[in-house]
């Protein structure tokens, strides 16, 4: 049997000049998430279905697989992919924030490559001019 060649996971870690609180209210309610990434039906309850509208690409069906408020959510997205938020509370009232994309194989390796681009600038410029960091 053919076993298929896994690639590395996308990360993306920031401090963010704002409390876990803030942070967290950013990444797991619908309307943060849709501010800073993409338009969505998220709720933030464990099992829960929910689609990410992904303009041109069309929707995609996702489930929330892990929730640890205000720690950590995770989602799985699409055909194979995982989501996970992770917050971790710092001195002075900042966050720090890791995106952690994985699921990835050989196969979609040129697609790899451009969303590890579009995080690039998703996490380290949008999410904080949104949260106003």
């Amino acid at each position: 049997m053919h076993k298929q060649e896994k690639l590395p996971e996308i990360r993306k870690t920031i401090v963010v000049d704002a409390p876990i609180e803030k942070v967290w209210k950013a990444v797991s309610t619908s309307e943060g998430i849709a501010a800073w990434w993409m338009a969505n039906t998220f709720e933030p309850v464990l099992g829960k279905d929910f689609i990410l509208h992904a303009g041109p690409y069309g929707d995609s069906p996702c489930k929330v697989t892990e929730l640890d408020p205000p720690n950590c959510v995770g989602f799985d997205w699409d055909k194979g992919w995982h989501l996970t938020f992770e917050l971790k509370s710092l001195e002075d009232g900042k966050t720090e924030f890791t995106l952690i994309h994985s699921g990835w194989s050989v196969e979609n390796s040129k697609t790899r490559e451009i969303m590890n681009e579009g995080w690039e600038k998703i996490v380290k410029e949008q999410l904080p001019k949104y949260i106003g960091a």
